[in-house]
Parts: C-alpha cells; structure tokens; sequence
C-alpha cells in the first residue's frame, strides 16, 4: 500500500421493469428495493448471511458521511433525497450495492492493494447472483442501459487510488492527465468526479464503457496506472538524490508538527499524513512497530469518522483540537537513533 493504495470496480444496473430513478415514483422505488433486497437476503447461497440492508432514509446524515469517507459509498447517494435509497453492504466492507443512487444499482467492490482482478471477479458474481431473479435493461447494440450515456456498454467503472505526492509537487500529474485522455483514463480527486484532491490522493479511472470488454477496460487501466506508479517512484528517487537534505527536512518536520499540533484542519493533517507517508516509505521515518497504515491514520481524521471515533457531534476549532489530539495518539512512534 505505498503508491496504490486500493482497487475498485463498480457496475452500474437498471432493472427493465422500473424507470430510471429520476422518473421513479416513491412506490415503484420501494418496491424495486424490496426486489433487490430478495435477490441478495433471500438465496439459498453464503451470500445471503454476508450482507446487511439498510434503509438510507432512516440513517442519520453523520452516519452516510461515515460511509462516504470510507469509500463505500458516493457523495450523490448521501445527498440523495428525491427518490427513496437503500444499501445492501458487506459485513467485511468488501462491497456495497447502491439502490437508487444515479441508476438502480451501484454495484461495487473495494479492495486494498492492486489486485483488479479479483476485486472484478468479486463484483462480478455479485452481478450474476442479482441477475438470477432480476432482468436488467439491456440493449443488444449499446449494452446495459443506464441513466448517463457514459456509463453505457458494460457499466463498468474500473479504478484505483493513488498516492501521488511527488508528481503532483512537480507538476507533472497536470502532464499526465493531458496525455492519458487519449487513453480513455481520466484522474479525479479523493471522492471522484467533481472533488478535489487531499493528501496527494486520487482517484484514476476509465471514462469508455462503450465498445470495451470489461477485460479491455481494466487492462488498459492497468497499463496507464503502472506508468503512473513508475513516474512517482523515479521522482521520488530524484528529489531524495538531488536535495537529500530538504526532502528529510520536509518529512521531519511533518512529522514534528504532527507529534505536538493543538490544532489541525482535515486539509493541514491530510497534507503533513501525506509527507509521512513517503517517510516511511522511503525509510526515512523508521518506526517502533510495523507495519504503519498511515492511509488509515487519513481516513480516522476525515471530520465525520473522526467524530464518530470521539463518539459526539463536533464542529470547527473544537474539531481541529479532537483531530490534533487523536493524532497525538495514535501516530507511530519513532525508532531513537543516534543523530
């Protein structure tokens, strides 16, 4: 978990049966949760014990922004009010299936790592269990129909998380986003389209469903990825041989503000995590015990996890001051060495 940090593929689902959720009444939308949820709770399969349903509307707003900073779901579900919403999700987190988010089903799964293939293999029986009792809307020439004619063909959004502090420090992710769009690759912020970035975190992904394979598709994100990943650790080998000095510097006094601040916005801690990060990484940082999950560390301070982490409802300085704190806590401590 040094450069990609996780893997993710999500298929987008309409039922033939139901409009779009745009057109949806609130009766036809709770009857058409009722059938996924049968589809998933009801089969003689493994499966069925595995996953847990929960009714959006019922949720408290603090609750779904848990949930979206952890990736499971998106930041359109939690602001979704216009339709009623359900969510079927995995007790190990592994995959969540959005009901009427933009379309019917979000099908989606997360791993750590860089193993795509088995995150689509995992995504993939969850679409075939779905599909046993329920018809998707399909055309022979443009494939699964959706609500958004991007997402048309195969659905599939294929994606990785990246931790690109050196490319993004250097300029050089602007010159990359500008060559892979011939790619069909597109790079986004920490929470996908129309967020920004925090902590030299983003989201690189395929913007085609149409006229790929699902194996087209990832095999193609594969390949644009890993010229990423190779960019960022000969930057990073760059910087460190060309200003050994400054580069140390930055990561220890990250690390320093860190160890003392009595105050820290999400934004100022996802930036010094990040510094840490690479000093670990690169072995600048040693710690006491291994390993060090600082990915975690950045997910535990994002506002709402961090409030549920405190178990009360904060704003502002006062959250800053929590935030501060708990990394106080819980940040690895140093090996001594003699310099």
């Amino acid at each position: 978990m040094d450069i990609i940090i996780s893997n993710r593929v999500r298929l987008a689902r309409n039922l033939k049966k139901y409009s779009f959720p745009s057109k949806l009444s609130a009766s036809a939308a709770n009857e058409m949760i009722e059938d996924v949820k049968k589809s998933i709770l009801e089969t003689p399969t493994i499966m069925a014990n595995q996953f847990e349903f929960m009714n959006m509307e019922k949720k408290e707003p603090l609750d779904k922004l848990v949930m979206m900073e952890k990736h499971l779901i998106s930041p359109e579900f939690v602001k979704k009010t216009t339709v009623p919403t359900g969510l079927l999700l995995k007790q190990d987190e592994t995959v969540s299936i959005m009901i009427n988010e933009e379309d019917h089903l979000r099908i989606q799964a997360i791993r750590q790592g860089e193993d795509i293939h088995k995150t689509w293999e995992l995504t993939s029986r969850i679409d075939d269990l779905l599909e046993e009792t329920l018809e998707y809307a399909f055309h022979e020439k443009y494939g699964y129909l959706t609500a958004c004619p991007t997402n048309l063909g195969t659905g599939l959004r294929a994606s990785y998380m990246i931790h690109v502090p050196a490319l993004e420090v250097t300029g050089q992710l602007k010159v990359i986003l500008q060559a892979i769009g011939k790619f069909g690759i597109t790079i986004r912020g920490m929470y996908g389209e129309g967020t920004e970035a925090q902590g030299s975190l983003f989201q690189i992904s395929n913007q085609i469903t149409l006229g790929q394979s699902e194996q087209e598709i990832m095999e193609n994100l594969n390949t644009v990825t890993q010229h990423i990943v190779e960019q960022e650790r000969r930057l990073r080998e760059v910087m460190l041989q060309q200003n050994r000095l400054a580069f140390e510097d930055r990561v220890f006094r990250s690390y320093g503000i860190l160890t003392h601040a009595r105050q820290l916005t999400s934004k100022e801690a996802m930036r010094l995590l990040s510094d840490i990060k690479v000093g670990f990484e690169l072995e600048i940082l040693k710690a006491q015990q291994m390993p060090v999950n600082i990915y975690d560390l950045m997910v535990c301070t994002q506002p709402a996890n961090l409030q549920r982490k405190i178990g009360k409802t904060i704003q502002g300085e006062e959250r800053d001051v929590e935030r501060a704190r708990f990394l106080r806590k819980y940040l690895p401590k140093l090996m001594t060495t003699n310099e």
